[in-house]
């Protein structure tokens, strides 16, 4: 399997910025990182071995970007307002840096964004608020919701609201979205969440889903037996979902 290391000093976030590449060929997967986690985790915990033979039968190519999660949303020590422009940024590198990186170093192909956990609030955000760059999305074990409390997982903007906190909460925007052009590309757009029927953000998906099926939007909703926010329940997924 061909692997790639790559960083680059990144103007948006003026900080190196690194990545891993997995494969050679095929749909390009942008995989973001699970909270506060690093480009290599999903290596380390065996997820790209499970995806070992669709990439090197040329089916997949995976983007494991990293992850600045601790300068925004886990930034207990800045004011809500800088996390939330901090994760603009991010996105900002995203799109700015990293899809051109991806279309230049394998061009052509279908683009997929995806995610575990915190990745998949990542995934799911960029491929809604630009749907037209994206394929394929795949949330697991994603909140599209941030600042709302889930179980124990707290609201990581302290109550703090704001513009940039609303078009960045697809659960928020979603339901007022009347822009025919991104509600035409979202329906072209396969759109798969995948959650487990035990976990904090159970409720947080249906309610994802039904925002989608009110517009029209299709969408594919898996809920798992128990937990699924764990490694093990995410190396079946990928084999499954990507």
């Amino acid at each position: 399997m061909k692997r790639e290391y790559h960083k680059w000093f990144s103007p948006f976030l003026q900080r190196n910025m690194e990545m891993l590449v997995f494969g050679h060929s095929g749909a390009s997967v942008l995989f973001f990182p699970t909270r506060t986690a690093r480009f290599y985790d999903y290596e380390d915990w065996k997820v790209i071995e499970a995806l070992r033979p669709k990439i090197e039968a040329g089916y997949l190519q995976i983007y494991c970007v990293d992850s600045i999660d601790r300068e925004s949303f886990y930034n207990e020590y800045s004011h809500p307002h800088h996390r939330i422009e901090r994760h603009l940024q991010y996105e900002q590198y995203i799109l700015q840096e990293v899809v051109p990186f991806m279309k230049k170093n394998n061009p052509g192909t279908a683009l997929i964004s995806a995610g575990c956990s915190m990745g998949a609030y990542h995934a799911v955000t960029t491929a809604f608020k630009h749907p037209h760059l994206f394929k394929k999305v795949v949330g697991m074990s994603g909140r599209y919701d941030v600042t709302q409390s889930m179980g124990s997982f707290r609201d990581l903007l302290d109550g703090y609201r704001d513009e940039n906190v609303y078009f960045n909460m697809p659960n928020q925007f979603m339901p007022n979205l009347g822009n025919p052009d991104i509600i035409t590309a979202l329906k072209k757009l396969d759109i798969i969440i995948v959650i487990g029927e035990e976990d904090a953000f159970l409720a947080d998906n249906k309610y994802l889903c039904s925002i989608l099926a009110a517009k029209g939007i299709p969408n594919h909703l898996y809920i798992w037996h128990e937990e699924a926010h764990r490694a093990r329940y995410w190396r079946k997924m990928v084999q499954i979902y990507f």
